[in-house]
C-alpha cells in the first residue's frame, strides 16, 4: 500500500513533545523516522511516569504513557552525540536523510558539528528544522522555557480562564500543552512545504521554529482585534467575545454547551426554548445586538434553560438542529458513537510480541494513502543495530565495539522497575 511520504527519511534528534509530535505526524504519513536518543537516558518523556505505558495484555512498560503518546512508528537508535564517534555516526546518517529535526538549545549542536551549516556540507539538500522556545535570533534566543512559559508569554493565558469579575476568574493554561502541540503541527507543515520546494528546485533549506512565535500566531481573531482596533482582548471563560449565546448553560440537572453562530440559529434557539419573544425583540435580532446586550439577554436564556432537564434539552436541540453538546470526559469521548465510528482509538502492534497498545489515531483521512500504524513506540535502542547495518553498512564487529564503549546502545538492556 502506498503512503503519502513513502521514501522520505527523517533524522529526529528532538525530545519531549514539540519535535516528537511533528515527527510522529510525518511517520503516520509514511516517512521513515529515525529517532536518535541518548544511549542510557533516552527521550526525557520515557521517565515521566506514572502512568506507565500498558499494552492490551495488561503488561506495563518501563516507558511512560507520555512517551507512548508521541513516538509510534519510529525507529530508535541510541547514540551519544557528545562523543566524536557518535557525532560522526549522526553526520553519516544525515547524509542519507531528507529531513533533520532537532530541539537543542541555540548553538548547542555546533559543538558536535551537527548544526545546519555542518550538516549542509555532507548533505546540501537537507531540510533542517530547529525547534526552540524563542527562536534562533533576538534578545531572548538563549533563554530556556517550556510550554507553560509560552502560554503565558504568548498571550494565551490572558484570554483563557474565567472572567476576572466572576468567581474563579484569572489566567489559566490549556489542559493540554498547546504551545508544544501547535509548534509540532506548524513544524510538520513547514517541513512538507520545504519538501515540495526541494522536489521542485532540488534545494534544501533551514527552518527556524519558535514556540513563542507559534503561540502568538494562535492569537488569530483575538490578536487581530488588538492589531487592527487597538483592543486588548480579555478572558471570557466559556463565553465567546463575538457570539452570543455561545457558552455553557445549566439545565436543572446538568450542564450543556450551546453554540449559536448566526441569526438563523438564534431564531431556532428561541423557538426551541419557547421564547419567541426574545427572537422578536429588535435588540437581539442581529449578532451585533446580542453582543451589545449580552448580559440582559443571557440572564433570560439562562433562566429558561435552567427550568428543564439536561436530557430534555439534548432532545429538543437535536430536533431543532441547534449546535449543542454535552461535556464529556475522556472515558466518554472514546466511547462516543461518532468517535468510535471514526476509529479515533487504534490498537498498534508491538514489534517484539503479539500484544498491542491503544493510542489516539491520526485524524487525517486520506482516500488513496491512508495513515498506517507500523508499530508501537519503540524501546530505547530497539533499531540501533539494524539501522546502522542497513544505512551505514557497519559490520557486526564495528557495532559491538561501539556498543561496548557506550557510544551507541543496541536493544533493551535489563529493564528498570518502577515503584
Amino acid at each position: 500500500m502506498n503512503e503519502a511520504l513513502q521514501g522520505i527519511k527523517v533524522l529526529d534528534l528532538s525530545r519531549i513533545l514539540a519535535g516528537p509530535w511533528c515527527t510522529q505526524m510525518l511517520a503516520d504519513l509514511g516517512a521513515e523516522v529515525i529517532k536518535i536518543e541518548h544511549p542510557t537516558k533516552g527521550d526525557d518523556t520515557r521517565h515521566l511516569g506514572p502512568p506507565w505505558a500498558t499494552d492490551t495484555s495488561g503488561q506495563a512498560s518501563t516507558d511512560a504513557t507520555y512517551y507512548a503518546s508521541t513516538n509510534r512508528s519510529k525507529k530508535s537508535i541510541g547514540v551519544d552525540i557528545a562523543t566524536p564517534e557518535g557525532a560522526k555516526l549522526i553526520q553519516a546518517l544525515a547524509a542519507k536523510c531528507d529531513v533533520f529535526i532537532e530541539n537543542f538549545k541555540v548553538g548547542d549542536l555546533a559543538r558536535y558539528a551537527l548544526d545546519y551549516e555542518s550538516i549542509k556540507k555532507v548533505n546540501p539538500e537537507i531540510i533542517y528544522c530547529s525547534i526552540t522556545g524563542y527562536g534562533q535570533t533576538g534578545p531572548y534566543a538563549n533563554r530556556p522555557g517550556y510550554d507553560f512559559v509560552f502560554q503565558a508569554e504568548g498571550g494565551l493565558m490572558s484570554i483563557t480562564g474565567e472572567r476576572d469579575d466572576l468567581p474563579g476568574g484569572g489566567p489559566q493554561k490549556s489542559g493540554v500543552p498547546i504551545a508544544d502541540l501547535t509548534t509540532g503541527l506548524y513544524a510538520s507543515t513547514a517541513i512538507l512545504a520545504a519538501l515540495n520546494f526541494k522536489n521542485t528546485t532540488g534545494a534544501g533549506q533551514y527552518i527556524d521554529m519558535s514556540l513563542l512565535d507559534c503561540v502568538a500566531a494562535l492569537a488569530s481573531n483575538q490578536g487581530t482585534y488588538h492589531l487592527m482596533n487597538d483592543i486588548k482582548p480579555h478572558r471570557w471563560g466559556n463565553a465567546h467575545p463575538a457570539l452570543v449565546p455561545y457558552q455553557i448553560f445549566d439545565a436543572s440537572d446538568g450542564q450543556i454547551v450551546v453554540a449559536v453562530a448566526n441569526d438563523v440559529q438564534w431564531q431556532r434557539l428561541c423557538k426551541a426554548i419557547q421564547r419567541t419573544d426574545l427572537g422578536a425583540d429588535a435588540r437581539y435580532k442581529t449578532a451585533t445586538g446580542r453582543i451589545n446586550h449580552r448580559d440582559e439577554l443571557l440572564a433570560q436564556v439562562e433562566e429558561t434553560i435552567r427550568a428543564q432537564s439536561f436530557e430534555t434539552w439534548l432532545r429538543v436541540f437535536t430536533e431543532m438542529d441547534i449546535p449543542h453538546g454535552k461535556i464529556n470526559d475522556y472515558e466518554e469521548v472514546f466511547a462516543h458513537p461518532q468517535i468510535v465510528h471514526r476509529e479515533m482509538a487504534v490498537e498498534v502492534k508491538n514489534e517484539d510480541d503479539d500484544a498491542s497498545v491503544r493510542l489516539i489515531a491520526n485524524p487525517i483521512k486520506f482516500s488513496r494513502t491512508p495513515v498506517q500504524y507500523k508499530h508501537s513506540p519503540p524501546k530505547l535502542g530497539r533499531h540501533t543495530r539494524s539501522m546502522l547495518m542497513e544505512m551505514l553498512d557497519l559490520s557486526e564487529a564495528e557495532i559491538e565495539s561501539l556498543n561496548s564503549r557506550n557510544v551507541i546502545r543496541c536493544g533493551q538492556k535489563t529493564p528498570e522497575t518502577h515503584s
